[in-house]
């Protein structure tokens, strides 16, 4: 079982800066490809990036590429999603999920509100 719970999320004006956190507890977090994944009212839970166990490998949906970074730090049990540019469009719920490749993500925070002002 791993656990993460999500944090950094609030309000921000379109342009503007978040970094969000994703914390593990439980079994070996290093042994997790990690993903962020986000659903806006009325949408589908969509895929944002995702970052190997090893962090030297990255992918972005192409709504986010050049604005977002994943990033993850094994000694903290820590994934980050610094998200640059906000635009009104990137309002949603935003959740983290981990997995062990090439299986699906199993295991999945609360999720944190993040709303940008146009």
């Amino acid at each position: 079982q791993v656990q993460l719970v999500e944090s950094g999320g609030g309000l921000v004006q379109a342009g503007g800066s978040l970094r969000l956190s994703c914390g593990a507890s439980g079994r070996t977090f290093s042994g997790y490809a990690m993903g962020w994944f986000r659903q806006a009212p009325g949408k589908e839970r969509e895929f944002v990036a995702a970052i190997s166990w090893s962090g030297d490998s990255t992918d972005y949906a192409d709504s986010v590429k050049g604005r977002f970074t994943i990033s993850r730090d094994n000694a903290k049990n820590t994934v980050y999603l610094q998200m640059n540019s906000l635009k009104f469009e990137d309002t949603a719920v935003y959740y983290c999920g981990a997995r062990v490749v090439p299986g699906p993500y199993v295991y999945w925070g609360q999720g944190t509100q993040v709303t940008v002002s146009s």
